[in-house]
Protein backbone atom coordinates (compact mmCIF):
# COMPACT_ATOMS: atom_id res chain seq x y z
CA UNK A 1 0.00 0.00 0.00
CA UNK A 2 1.50 3.55 -1.10
CA UNK A 3 2.33 5.99 1.68
CA UNK A 4 0.31 9.24 1.04
CA UNK A 5 2.33 10.81 3.96
CA UNK A 6 3.97 13.59 1.67
CA UNK A 7 0.89 14.14 0.32
CA UNK A 8 -0.57 15.70 3.75
CA UNK A 9 2.92 16.91 4.31
CA UNK A 10 3.14 19.20 1.05
CA UNK A 11 -0.67 19.47 0.61
CA UNK A 12 -0.53 23.18 1.69
CA UNK A 13 2.01 24.04 -0.90
CA UNK A 14 0.39 21.84 -3.46
CA UNK A 15 -2.74 23.99 -3.02
CA UNK A 16 -0.82 26.99 -3.36
CA UNK A 17 0.85 26.04 -6.47
CA UNK A 18 -2.05 24.84 -8.19
CA UNK A 19 -3.57 28.27 -7.05
CA UNK A 20 -1.00 30.27 -8.61
CA UNK A 21 -1.33 27.99 -11.72
CA UNK A 22 -5.11 29.08 -11.91
CA UNK A 23 -4.20 32.27 -11.87
CA UNK A 24 -2.09 32.85 -14.27
CA UNK A 25 -3.95 30.49 -16.56
CA UNK A 26 -7.10 32.55 -16.12
CA UNK A 27 -5.55 35.73 -16.68
CA UNK A 28 -4.26 34.59 -19.87
CA UNK A 29 -7.08 33.54 -20.93
CA UNK A 30 -8.72 36.79 -20.26
CA UNK A 31 -6.19 38.65 -21.91
CA UNK A 32 -6.72 36.14 -24.87
CA UNK A 33 -10.44 36.46 -25.09
CA UNK A 34 -10.30 40.25 -24.94
CA UNK A 35 -7.85 40.59 -27.32
CA UNK A 36 -9.72 38.64 -30.00
CA UNK A 37 -12.78 40.88 -29.11
CA UNK A 38 -10.79 43.66 -29.77
CA UNK A 39 -9.80 42.35 -33.24
CA UNK A 40 -13.31 41.10 -34.02
CA UNK A 41 -14.63 45.18 -33.20
CA UNK A 42 -11.83 46.12 -35.85
CA UNK A 43 -13.23 44.20 -38.37
CA UNK A 44 -16.46 44.82 -37.93
CA UNK A 45 -16.49 48.33 -37.83
CA UNK A 46 -14.04 49.56 -40.20
CA UNK A 47 -13.53 53.00 -38.97
CA UNK A 48 -12.50 52.26 -35.71
CA UNK A 49 -8.65 52.52 -36.57
CA UNK A 50 -5.76 49.92 -36.03
CA UNK A 51 -3.58 52.51 -34.65
CA UNK A 52 -5.84 52.83 -31.76
CA UNK A 53 -6.97 48.73 -31.20
CA UNK A 54 -3.17 47.92 -30.73
CA UNK A 55 -2.58 50.24 -28.11
CA UNK A 56 -5.58 49.34 -25.95
CA UNK A 57 -4.85 45.48 -26.59
CA UNK A 58 -0.80 46.11 -25.16
CA UNK A 59 -2.74 47.98 -22.20
CA UNK A 60 -5.35 45.66 -21.35
CA UNK A 61 -2.70 42.91 -21.64
CA UNK A 62 -0.19 44.45 -19.30
CA UNK A 63 -3.34 45.52 -16.88
CA UNK A 64 -4.68 41.28 -16.96
CA UNK A 65 -1.19 40.73 -16.85
CA UNK A 66 -0.27 42.86 -13.80
CA UNK A 67 -3.28 41.80 -11.73
CA UNK A 68 -2.66 38.53 -12.22
CA UNK A 69 1.05 38.93 -10.71
CA UNK A 70 -0.60 41.03 -7.68
CA UNK A 71 -2.92 38.08 -6.89
CA UNK A 72 0.01 35.36 -7.11
CA UNK A 73 2.20 37.63 -4.97
CA UNK A 74 -1.03 37.51 -2.86
CA UNK A 75 -1.69 33.87 -2.97
CA UNK A 76 2.68 33.79 -1.75
CA UNK A 77 2.23 35.88 1.58
CA UNK A 78 3.17 39.10 0.39
CA UNK A 79 0.91 41.87 1.25
CA UNK A 80 -1.33 43.97 -1.39
CA UNK A 81 -0.30 47.26 1.04
CA UNK A 82 3.79 46.48 0.73
CA UNK A 83 3.10 46.42 -3.04
CA UNK A 84 0.78 49.26 -3.63
CA UNK A 85 3.43 50.87 -1.56
CA UNK A 86 6.23 49.86 -3.74
CA UNK A 87 4.49 50.35 -6.77
CA UNK A 88 3.43 53.97 -5.86
CA UNK A 89 6.75 55.18 -4.44
CA UNK A 90 8.88 53.71 -7.65
CA UNK A 91 6.22 55.79 -9.80
CA UNK A 92 6.69 59.22 -7.92
CA UNK A 93 10.17 59.03 -7.79
CA UNK A 94 10.22 58.52 -11.53
CA UNK A 95 7.87 61.28 -12.22
CA UNK A 96 10.12 63.64 -9.40
CA UNK A 97 13.86 62.18 -11.91
CA UNK A 98 11.65 62.68 -15.14
CA UNK A 99 10.54 66.14 -14.27
CA UNK A 100 14.31 67.02 -12.86
CA UNK A 101 15.63 65.84 -16.36
CA UNK A 102 12.76 67.49 -18.71
CA UNK A 103 14.97 70.75 -18.99
CA UNK A 104 18.39 68.28 -20.58
CA UNK A 105 15.91 66.03 -22.44
CA UNK A 106 13.82 68.83 -24.19
CA UNK A 107 17.20 70.39 -25.54
CA UNK A 108 18.07 66.96 -26.75
CA UNK A 109 14.92 66.61 -28.69
CA UNK A 110 15.17 69.61 -30.05
CA UNK A 111 18.87 68.90 -31.16
CA UNK A 112 17.42 66.40 -32.91
CA UNK A 113 14.45 68.51 -34.81
CA UNK A 114 16.75 70.60 -35.25
CA UNK A 115 19.40 68.48 -37.24
CA UNK A 116 16.49 66.76 -39.25
CA UNK A 117 14.26 69.35 -40.15
CA UNK A 118 17.00 71.74 -40.31
CA UNK A 119 15.33 74.88 -39.66
CA UNK A 120 18.76 76.76 -39.92
CA UNK A 121 22.20 75.46 -40.82
CA UNK A 122 25.59 75.92 -39.61
CA UNK A 123 26.25 79.75 -41.47
CA UNK A 124 23.21 80.72 -41.72
CA UNK A 125 22.54 83.48 -39.61
CA UNK A 126 19.85 83.84 -37.18
CA UNK A 127 17.80 86.02 -34.88
CA UNK A 128 15.63 85.02 -31.96
CA UNK A 129 12.89 87.41 -31.54
CA UNK A 130 11.86 88.21 -27.54
CA UNK A 131 9.10 90.35 -28.72
CA UNK A 132 7.99 92.86 -30.79
CA UNK A 133 9.19 95.62 -28.80
CA UNK A 134 12.83 94.18 -27.79
CA UNK A 135 15.74 93.21 -29.90
CA UNK A 136 16.82 89.56 -29.71
CA UNK A 137 20.19 87.46 -30.51
CA UNK A 138 21.33 87.75 -33.67
CA UNK A 139 24.20 85.91 -35.25
CA UNK A 140 26.25 83.43 -37.31
CA UNK A 141 25.39 79.77 -36.35
CA UNK A 142 28.98 78.58 -35.72
CA UNK A 143 27.83 74.80 -34.07
CA UNK A 144 25.32 72.65 -33.43
CA UNK A 145 25.13 70.58 -30.14
CA UNK A 146 22.86 69.00 -28.42
CA UNK A 147 22.26 70.29 -25.65
CA UNK A 148 22.54 74.51 -27.25
CA UNK A 149 23.31 76.51 -30.42
CA UNK A 150 26.69 77.96 -30.87
CA UNK A 151 26.22 81.94 -32.21
CA UNK A 152 28.79 84.74 -33.43
CA UNK A 153 27.20 87.31 -31.99
CA UNK A 154 26.66 90.19 -34.84
CA UNK A 155 24.33 92.90 -32.50
CA UNK A 156 24.69 94.35 -29.41
CA UNK A 157 28.31 95.84 -27.80
CA UNK A 158 30.78 93.13 -28.43
CA UNK A 159 30.32 91.43 -31.97
CA UNK A 160 32.12 88.56 -32.50
CA UNK A 161 31.75 86.62 -29.16
CA UNK A 162 29.84 83.47 -28.89
CA UNK A 163 26.69 82.72 -27.59
CA UNK A 164 25.14 79.72 -26.58
CA UNK A 165 21.61 79.24 -26.57
CA UNK A 166 19.56 76.36 -25.26
CA UNK A 167 18.43 74.58 -28.47
CA UNK A 168 14.36 74.62 -26.91
CA UNK A 169 14.69 78.45 -27.78
CA UNK A 170 14.46 78.31 -30.92
CA UNK A 171 11.52 76.79 -30.68
CA UNK A 172 9.86 78.87 -28.15
CA UNK A 173 10.44 82.11 -30.06
CA UNK A 174 10.19 83.50 -33.16
CA UNK A 175 13.27 82.79 -35.42
CA UNK A 176 14.16 84.91 -38.24
CA UNK A 177 16.66 83.19 -40.21
CA UNK A 178 19.24 84.21 -43.67
CA UNK A 179 19.92 81.04 -45.66
CA UNK A 180 23.31 82.85 -47.44
CA UNK A 181 25.23 84.06 -43.83
CA UNK A 182 25.01 87.74 -44.41
CA UNK A 183 22.66 89.64 -42.34
CA UNK A 184 20.77 92.30 -44.89
CA UNK A 185 21.49 95.81 -44.98
CA UNK A 186 19.07 98.57 -43.58
CA UNK A 187 17.13 99.90 -46.30
CA UNK A 188 17.78 103.97 -46.58
CA UNK A 189 14.94 105.25 -45.31
CA UNK A 190 13.72 108.67 -46.59
CA UNK A 191 13.68 112.23 -45.62
CA UNK A 192 10.55 113.39 -44.19
CA UNK A 193 8.95 116.36 -45.69
CA UNK A 194 8.13 119.75 -43.92
CA UNK A 195 4.86 121.59 -44.24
Amino acid sequence: MPSWDWLITYSELLIRAGQVVLILLLGWLLQRFLARGLTRLGQRYPQVPPELLMPLRGGLRWLIMGSAFMLVLERLGVSAEVLWTALTGFVAVAAIAFFAIWSVLSNLFCALLILTLTPFRIGDCVEVIESADKPGVRGRVLAINLFYTTLEDLSGDAPGTWVQIPNSLFFQKAVRRWRNGELPTPRPTLPKHES
